[in-house]
C-alpha cells in the first residue's frame, strides 16, 4: 500500500509537469488518480473494459498502460490524445470526449460479455457533473432492470450528488461499504422471502428508513446497488471497496468523494473552474505562460450579450455547463434570474428556451458546435418545428486544436442547414459579431450564428448592418471570386494578400438564405470561385452555393471549396492541424495558383 501511495505521488507529479507544458485537463485528472490506481489493482485492464466518461480524467490510466515515456507528447500533433483512443492503446476500450456515455457503454459491453459467456466485468468511471445528463439515467434504468454485473465508480469531486448528513450518515456509509454489511444484507434478503407479510413489511420499512439518510436511495430505487460515500484518496480503502463491488456479481455504484486538483495546492478544491482545462502555465505561481494579445470571439460575444441584456429585459440565455467557456458568466452574474447554466444537459437547454421565445423573450442558447450535436433532435422538434425565435450562439466553430476529433466544430452548418425555418449567418470580426447579435436579438424565428475559438482572423473594421439573406462585397476585383463565410472571410483576405491578382471578396454572411441576387449576378461575370469556410465540405457552404447554381441552371462556373474533407480531424495545435489539411494561407495561395495555371 505504501508503494501505491508513492506511485500516486509520482503520477501526479508527471501529470503536473506535462500539463504545465502542453496544456490539457488538470484538476479533474489529478483528483481521479487514486481511483484509477485502485481500478487497475482490482480489475484486469487486459480483459475488463475500462470505460472513462468524457475521458479527460484518464491521464493516470495512460501512464499506467505503457505511455509514460511518450506522455510529453500529450495533445500534440501526432502525439497522445487528451482522451481515451483505442487506436492509441489496446487498454483504451472506447473513444470518448463528450460526457455521460460511460454507463451506456458499460451496459453494451456487459451484454456482449454475457452473450459470449466470458468472465469479464465492465468498470466505468464517471464524474458527478456527468450525472446531470439524462442519458445516464436511461442507462441506469435498463441496467437496474437487467442486473448485468457492472461496477460504476462515481467520482464526486463537488459533492453535488449527495452531501453526507452528519456523523450518522458517515457511519452508515462506511458500514455499507464493508463486506460484513453486504453479506448480512444478502442473508436478510433471502430470509425476507420466507417471512410472513407483516414481518417483511416491517423489515423493508426499516431498510428504507436507513436509505433515506444516506445518499444512495436514488440508485437503489433504480435497482443498482450503492456503496458510499467512500474516501476517493484512500487507495487501501478503495481497493477493499472495489473488491467487494466486483464480487457482488450485479450492478454496483461506488460513490467516491475526491478533491479536484489533488496534490497541486493552487488548483485544489471547488470553485476553481479555470483549472479544469488549462494552457501551459508556471507550476510555482499557477500563472499562464502566455496571454493572447487579441480579444477572442467568446469574450466579444459575452460583452455584447451583456450590453443587449442591459438594454432589453427580454434578452435571456442558457448554457450547458460552460458559463465561462461560452462567455455567459458576466450575464449570469449580472442577471441570475435571466441567464442559466443547466449543467451537462444540452437537450434540456435547447428545449427549455422554446417556451421563453413563445412567451415573448429572446433566448440566446450558447453552446459549443461539438456539443450542439447532442441537442439536434430538440433543435428540430422543439424549436424549428414551432418556429420560435431562439438564437443559437455556436462557439468553437471550426478547428479547435488539441481536443481533437471529438471536439472539432465541423458539422454545425451541415446539420442545421437541412432544417426548415432555420436561418444561418456568421460574423468575421468584432464589429460584425456585434451586428450579427443585434440582428439575432430582433429576429423572430430560429437562427444560429457561429464563431471560432480564440480570436477572429480578420482585423476589425467598419461594416454595414446585417440584412436577412444579404451578402456584402468587401473588395471588388478581377473575374475571380473569393467567398468567405464567418472566419473564412479572414482566411480569404489573408490568401488574397498572397496571390498575384486581385480577387473580388464576398462576405457571404448568410448561408441560409443565400443572397441569390448577388451570387447569380457575380456568376455571370466571374467564372472562377473559391470558397473559404471552417466547416465540413459535405452539406457546407460550397455545397449550398452549388445547389443554388443548379436550381438557377447557372453554367460555366468553376467552384473550389476549401472546407474539410469527409474525415474526422485529429488533434494538435490549430496551425499544425490546418497545415496537415493544406489550409494555411500560403498553402491555399499556392493551391489556387496551381489551379489557375493548370487551365
Amino acid at each position: 500500500m505504501e508503494e501505491l501511495d508513492e506511485l500516486a505521488i509520482k503520477i501526479r507529479d508527471k501529470i503536473l509537469a506535462t500539463v504545465s507544458s502542453t496544456g490539457g485537463h488538470l484538476s479533474s485528472t489529478l483528483g481521479a488518480t487514486d481511483l484509477i490506481i485502485a481500478m487497475h489493482y482490482v480489475f484486469d485492464a487486459n480483459k475488463d473494459p475500462f470505460i472513462f466518461d468524457v475521458s479527460h480524467q484518464a491521464y493516470a490510466h495512460k501512464l499506467l498502460t505503457g505511455r509514460w515515456d511518450s506522455f510529453n507528447t500529450l495533445r500534440k500533433f501526432d502525439g497522445l490524445s487528451g482522451y481515451t483512443k483505442p487506436k492509441e492503446s489496446k487498454y483504451d476500450y472506447y473513444m470518448a470526449g463528450h460526457s455521460s456515455t460511460s454507463i451506456s457503454l458499460a451496459v453494451g459491453a456487459a451484454k456482449a460479455i454475457a452473450l459470449k459467456g466470458e468472465n469479464r466485468i465492465p468498470v466505468a468511471l464517471i464524474g458527478d457533473g456527468s450525472m446531470s445528463a439524462g442519458m445516464v439515467y436511461e442507462a441506469l434504468n435498463e441496467l437496474g432492470d437487467r442486473k448485468y454485473p457492472v461496477v460504476i465508480i462515481l467520482n464526486d469531486n463537488e459533492m453535488s450528488i449527495a452531501k453526507p448528513i452528519g456523523a450518522v450518515s458517515k457511519l452508515l456509509s462506511q458500514t455499507m461499504a464493508s463486506s460484513f454489511y453486504q453479506k448480512f444484507k444478502h442473508y436478510v434478503e433471502k430470509a425476507l422471502d420466507h417471512l410472513p407479510d407483516s414481518a417483511m413489511y416491517i423489515a423493508r420499512r426499516f431498510e428504507e428508513s436507513l436509505k433515506l439518510i444516506t445518499p444512495g436511495i436514488l440508485f437503489e430505487e433504480m435497482g443498482v446497488e450503492y456503496i458510499g460515500p467512500v474516501d476517493g484518496h484512500d487507495i487501501n480503502g478503495l481497493i477493499e471497496t472495489l473488491q467487494i463491488a466486483k464480487e457482488l456479481g450485479k450492478p454496483v455504484i461506488v460513490h467516491a468523494q475526491t478533491t479536484k486538483g489533488k496534490g497541486y495546492e493552487i488548483a485544489e478544491g471547488t470553485g476553481k473552474e479555470h483549472w479544469h482545462g488549462v494552457g501551459s502555465f508556471d507550476i510555482l505561481t499557477g500563472k499562464p505562460n502566455k496571454k493572447s494579445i487579441n480579444k477572442n470571439a467568446t469574450a466579444i460575444f459575452g460583452e455584447t450579450l451583456l450590453a443587449l441584456a442591459d438594454n432589453d429585459d427580454k434578452v435571456v440565455g442558457v448554457t450547458a455547463a460552460m458559463p465561462s467557456g461560452t462567455g455567459l458568466s458576466g450575464a449570469m452574474e449580472a442577471y441570475p434570474n435571466r441567464f442559466w447554466d443547466v449543467a451537462i444537459a444540452e437537450q434540456h437547454a435547447v428545449t427549455s428556451m422554446g417556451p421563453l421565445a413563445k412567451e415573448g423573450f429572446k433566448p440566446f442558447c450558447a453552446i459549443y458546435s461539438t456539443f450542439l450535436q447532442r441537442g439536434y433532435d430538440q433543435v428540430i422538434h422543439d424549436i424549428a418545428l414551432m418556429n420560435v425565435g431562439v438564437a443559437f450562439a455556436i462557439d468553437r466553430a471550426g478547428i479547435v486544436g488539441e481536443d481533437g476529433e471529438t471536439h472539432q466544430g465541423a458539422f454545425d452548418i451541415s446539420f442545421l442547414r437541412a432544417i426548415p425555418n432555420m436561418t444561418l449567418f456568421a460574423p468575421y470580426n468584432e464589429t460584425t459579431m456585434k451586428l450579427a447579435m443585434e440582428f439575432a436579438k430582433d429576429f423572430s424565428t430560429p437562427c444560429a450564428f457561429r464563431y471560432p475559438r480564440g480570436a477572429f482572423i480578420a482585423a476589425d473594421c467598419a461594416s454595414i448592418q446585417f440584412e436577412l439573406g444579404k451578402a456584402d462585397v468587401i473588395q471588388n476585383g478581377e473575374d475571380i471570386v473569393f467567398v468567405g463565410y464567418g472566419n473564412g472571410v479572414g482566411r480569404a483576405l489573408e490568401v488574397a494578400s498572397r496571390v498575384d491578382f486581385t480577387p473580388t471578396i464576398v462576405d457571404l454572411r448568410f448561408v441560409k438564405p443565400l443572397d441569390e441576387v448577388l451570387l447569380t449576378s457575380l456568376a455571370n461575370s466571374h467564372k472562377k470561385w473559391f470558397v473559404f469556410s471552417d466547416s465540413a465540405k459535405m452539406g457546407g457552404v460550397g455545397s449550398a452555393i452549388l445547389e443554388l447554381f443548379s436550381q438557377t441552371k447557372m453554367q460555366g462556373v468553376d467552384l473550389v471549396t476549401f472546407e474539410y474533407d469527409d474525415a474526422f480531424i485529429t488533434h494538435g495545435s490549430t496551425n499544425e492541424v490546418e497545415e496537415s489539411l493544406g489550409l494555411r494561407p500560403n498553402q491555399l495561395a499556392q493551391t489556387i495558383s496551381r489551379i489557375l495555371e493548370g487551365e
